[in-house]
């Protein structure tokens, strides 16, 4: 059903306009003057609005402005008996959908003019339906990693997909909540309807709150028009609230109502607004020790973690390690069009070593300087294409080995190495012998034995 206003200072074509419409199927609302019709646009939503261009209070391009003004997503459609040239212009500048004019067909006309808007409304929703299909593409092929506790996190989000329990994810920074968030979403049965993410701790307070619950025009300083929530943008869908440890007691109280009425009121509203949510709830800190402290309120606690799933991290599930670097390898080597195709042992053993503090994020980051770094000609991502925190080396000691292929005279390139040594060592000891032997770490005997050797 769409929801629809119909605007007009004659009560009989309010009520001839209201039964065609009710008999399509759609909620119509009536109202008989321009004031009337600001009131109710700066206090709901409607899919079409249909003016007339003449009433005595306020005209419909008025009323149009005073729409386009307030935000109002709605198809304006504007009607008039008596049609001039510089009204429909000024119309169709400010955005009208279409200009109608009173005949008698007027009722089979308006009827299509407004089957049109919602189609072209309904095609817009399908091209948002169809970049959140991209996203859930993009989640699952994320979800990467052969380890027993992937396969059991990845077990329990089909169990519980299909159901509306609220669900908290807990784990590190960079383990992959809002993948595990975005998959569950995309296995319920709300799939087709928004996924919605905020990070709670990115906002203070009383933006959050406004964030979250949407505000009336006149609600706060700066509010000039009507705002939706971020409840209502997800509704028929899933909330995602990051970092829901963030909140402060007197939000949690607040979110703790939604949950338990499943209604919100605008900020500056005075009327509750129904909204169907599933809330997923992430956050990277100890929920239970912050209820034994009195830091977060153990109803909402209880109300949030009706299904605890915790992603453990990295450096519990080493055998993810290698899947995931070569999952990303393949990516950032198709986004920047280098033909990187492998990783050499000595930087695949090194990634195997590492601690991973920052876990998956901190990896995806690794591959990503990896291959940035690597020339053109190089098909395998080497130890000296690493970031120095993965590797713990500088770049000149992790520099690889020059080999050619046809091999070299190993007696050779040694006395080459031992030579340059030396000479650079008394070049920075200024010519003293015994003063580049220091630095070379061996006796002066040794010293002269090679210097000798080589010439020197």
């Amino acid at each position: 059903m769409s929801r629809l206003l119909i605007v007009d200072d004659e009560k009989s074509i309010c009520q001839m306009l209201e039964i065609t419409f009710r008999k399509e199927g759609h909620i119509v609302e009536t109202v008989t003057s321009g004031q009337m019709a600001k009131k109710k646009i700066e206090s709901q939503v409607y899919d079409v609005i249909i003016a007339d261009i003449r009433m005595p209070d306020l005209t419909g391009i008025e009323l149009l402005d005073h729409a386009r003004a307030t935000h109002s997503p709605a198809a304006f459609i504007l009607i008039t008996a008596v049609p001039t040239m510089p009204s429909a212009i000024q119309a169709l500048n400010l955005g009208a959908y279409r200009y109608v004019i009173k005949t008698d067909k007027l009722v089979e006309e308006l009827k299509l003019v407004v089957a049109r808007a919602l189609d072209e409304l309904a095609l817009r929703e399908e091209n948002a339906r169809l970049r959140r299909e991209l996203l859930r593409i993009f989640a699952q092929e994320n979800i990467v990693g052969h380890s027993q506790k992937i396969a059991a996190i990845l077990e329990m989000v089909r169990t519980v997909a299909p159901t509306n329990s609220t669900v908290l994810i807990t784990g590190e920074s960079g383990t992959g909540k809002e993948l595990i968030a975005r998959a569950i979403h995309e296995a319920s049965q709300r799939r087709e309807k928004a996924f919605v993410s905020i990070n709670c701790g990115a906002f203070p307070e009383t933006l959050l709150e406004s964030e979250l619950f949407g505000y009336i025009k006149g609600a706060f300083t700066g509010a000039d028009t009507n705002r939706k929530g971020i409840f209502e943008s997800a509704n028929g869908g899933t909330l995602f609230l990051d970092e829901i440890g963030e909140t402060s007691p007197s939000m949690q109280v607040k979110l703790l109502r939604v949950l338990q009425e499943r209604t919100v009121r605008p900020l500056g509203g005075t009327q509750d607004i129904s909204v169907d949510v599933r809330l997923i709830a992430s956050t990277n800190r100890d929920l239970k020790n912050m209820v034994a402290t009195c830091q977060f309120r153990e109803d909402f606690y209880y109300r949030i973690s009706v299904i605890p799933i915790h992603i453990p991290p990295l450096r519990e599930r080493l055998e993810d390690i290698e899947p995931l670097a070569r999952h990303f390898l393949k990516k950032f080597a198709l986004e920047m069009g280098k033909p990187v195709k492998d990783i050499e042992p000595d930087a695949l053993s090194v990634l195997l070593r590492h601690h991973w503090p920052g876990n998956v994020r901190e990896l995806e980051n690794a591959v990503e300087h990896a291959v940035a770094v690597s020339g053109e000609r190089n098909g395998s991502v080497r130890l000296e294409h690493l970031p120095e925190a993965v590797t713990g080396l500088k770049p000149a000691e992790q520099k690889g080995i020059e080999f050619p292929d046809e091999g070299l005279d190993f007696e050779s390139q040694i006395s080459d190495l031992e030579k340059r040594y030396l000479a650079e060592a008394l070049l920075r000891a200024g010519g003293v012998r015994r003063r580049a032997a220091e630095l070379l770490h061996m006796s002066y005997r040794s010293f002269r034995h090679y210097a000798k050797k080589h010439g020197i």
